[in-house]
C-alpha cells in the first residue's frame, strides 16, 4: 500500500439548514487503502460521503483530490476524475434491466473500447449479476442489488471507490461475499473510502478507520489497533 494522500478533506463542516450534522472534520485517503468510517446512526459518515461527491455544499473547509480542490464541481465532473459512490439505499434504476443499470454507470468513461472488458469484469466479480444480465433489477435480491450497485460504480473506472453501507439489510452470508469482493477489489488497485456501522467487519478488511460521532472524528489510527482498543469494543463490537 501506498502512502501517497490521494485524497484530502481539510476541515469540513455541512449543514442542514441550522443543524450542523459534520464539524470541522479533516482526514486523509491514502492511495492503495481500505479506510473505514465508522459510528452510529447520525454520526456524520454518510453526510461525510456526500460532501466529497459534492451531492451535498460544504458550510466551510475544502476537499482535495490530487491536490485539486473538487468541493466547486458538480458530481458528474467529479466522476470524470475517477472518484465514484456506491449510496446509501442502492439507488439503482428498478425499472431497468442489469445490463442497462452497468450501461450508466459507464457513461463518463470516453473511452468505450474499454466497455465489454469492464462489463466482463463486472460479471467476474458477480457471477449472479451475469445470470440476470437481461432481468429487470427491481426483480432481484437485495443482495443482489447491492451487487449491482458495487458493479455499477466500478463501471466508471473508478481511482477511488466510495462505499455506503454496503452490508446494510443483507443476510450474514451474503455481506461475507460482499466484503471479500470489497477486499478483492481494493488488491485490484482501487483505493476504497469505506461507510459501515458493522464495524466489526469493516475494521477486519480495512488499513485504518476513522471513528465519528455527531459529526465529530473521536478516533483514529490503524484498523488492527482499533479492534484492540476496549473503547471500540464497548461502544461498536457489542462487548
Amino acid at each position: 500500500m501506498s502512502h501517497d494522500i490521494i485524497l484530502k478533506v481539510d476541515n469540513i463542516s455541512v449543514k442542514y439548514g441550522v443543524i450542523e450534522a459534520v464539524r470541522n472534520i479533516s482526514f486523509d485517503l491514502r492511495k492503495g487503502e481500505i479506510l473505514s468510517l465508522i459510528g452510529s446512526n447520525g454520526a456524520g459518515k454518510t453526510t461525510t460521503l456526500k460532501a466529497i461527491s459534492s451531492l451535498l455544499p460544504l458550510a466551510s473547509g475544502q476537499i482535495l483530490l490530487r491536490n485539486e480542490r473538487i468541493d466547486t464541481l458538480q458530481p458528474h465532473e467529479i466522476v470524470k476524475r475517477r472518484l465514484s459512490q456506491a449510496p446509501e439505499g442502492r439507488g439503482i434504476f428498478l425499472n431497468l434491466s442489469v445490463e442497462e443499470n452497468l450501461d450508466l454507470g459507464a457513461w463518463t468513461v470516453k473511452d468505450t473500447s474499454t466497455y465489454d472488458r469492464d462489463l466482463e469484469h463486472a460479471f467476474e466479480l458477480f457471477p449472479r449479476l451475469k445470470e440476470r444480465r437481461k432481468q429487470s433489477a427491481g426483480t432481484l435480491s437485495g443482495g443482489e442489488q447491492q451487487m449491482l450497485t458495487i458493479a455499477r460504480s466500478l463501471m466508471a473506472h473508478p481511482e477511488i471507490l466510495l462505499l455506503d453501507e454496503p452490508s446494510l439489510g443483507l443476510a450474514p452470508q451474503i455481506i461475507e461475499a460482499i466484503f471479500n469482493i470489497i477486499e478483492k477489489i481494493n488488491k485490484e488497485g482501487t483505493t476504497v473510502l469505506l461507510v459501515e456501522q458493522n464495524a466489526l467487519q469493516a475494521l477486519q478488511i480495512s488499513h485504518r478507520g476513522i471513528v465519528l460521532e455527531t459529526g465529530n472524528i473521536v478516533l483514529q489510527g490503524d484498523a488492527k489497533d482499533l479492534l484492540k482498543s476496549d473503547e471500540i469494543r464497548k461502544a461498536y463490537l457489542g462487548e
